[in-house]
């Protein structure tokens, strides 16, 4: 059976992070896993083994494995949006590190960042406030020529004139989707995308972008300390979920990831160019 293009495109996203992210120490222990956890190797090596591919040997620092897990994982998006675009068409942006002031929601923080700068005894207050996601989608508004292409559709300037789709209304891109890319979940650090997800959400002013994680963790246990609950996440995201079933021994372990799948708390990477199209 083909694997299709998005199933190339998941195997290209592999073979990349193998030749600029993933590691192995001497012993053998890939850099996603917990070098003090046995069962944390044994599942991260079985991962290894099962995408088939050859691991760099050597250290990477973690600031830089997570940049570059940001930058492969931007592109691995945007490539799969090229090929969804009868699916879901738009002019898409996809960037990373940008403060969502710059978007058409939350733009109304920008008062917040002047009032800091002013007031820096203020930091402790507002800094919640000025998200900077990892990975952003957003999608520029569009001229009339686009929306009058099959018909006549507006014409009128009383007629939608408030919505920021409009390119005649707002000049802002449109907030789609915040992505936040986590290699491991090793640390409390990884809590933080709760933080940024419920700032998100309730700082808005207007429609709530998609909210993910996307990780490379191989251990269940710490997958569900993220995944499991509803609210401020929309889902996490397996960089090789398939591959971490199957690697995968433990009863437990098996019985919490299907928990989590079923529950629609954690699916693949190939999963999310589509759930970002719904």
């Amino acid at each position: 059976m083909t694997k299709g293009k998005i199933g190339r495109l998941r195997e290209a996203y592999h073979d990349t992070l193998f030749k600029h992210v993933l590691r192995v120490n001497e012993s053998g222990a890939p850099n996603n896993a917990d070098g003090g956890s046995r069962s944390s190797v044994k599942t991260a090596k079985g991962i290894i083994e099962r995408i088939g591919l050859e691991p760099v040997k050597g250290h990477i620092p973690g600031q830089t494995a997570g940049q570059k897990f940001e930058e492969i994982t931007r592109d691995f998006l945007r490539e799969a949006f090229v090929l969804l675009k009868h699916m879901r068409p738009g002019d898409w942006e996809f960037s990373l590190g940008e403060n969502i002031q710059r978007f058409e929601q939350y733009r109304h923080l920008a008062d917040v960042s002047r009032l800091i700068e002013t007031h820096r005894e203020l930091r402790t207050v507002f800094s919640d406030y000025i998200v900077t996601p990892d990975i952003v989608v957003s999608r520029k508004p569009v001229g009339n020529d686009t929306i009058n292409t099959c018909d006549m559709l507006v014409g009128d300037a009383n007629i939608a004139a408030h919505t920021p789709l409009r390119k005649s209304n707002s000049d802002w891109n449109i907030l789609h989707a915040s992505v936040s890319c986590k290699w491991t979940l090793r640390s409390d650090r990884s809590q933080n995308a709760r933080t940024e997800g419920l700032n998100l959400i309730r700082n808005r002013k207007g429609k709530s972008p998609h909210i993910v994680v996307v990780t490379a963790e191989p251990l269940p246990s710490r997958l569900a300390s993220l995944a499991l609950g509803t609210g401020d996440i929309d889902c996490v995201y397996h960089f090789a979920l398939s591959e971490l079933q199957a690697a995968t021994s433990s009863e437990t372990d098996i019985d919490l990831l299907n928990t989590l799948v079923e529950g629609s708390r954690l699916r693949d990477i190939s999963d999310l160019p589509f759930d970002l199209s719904a």
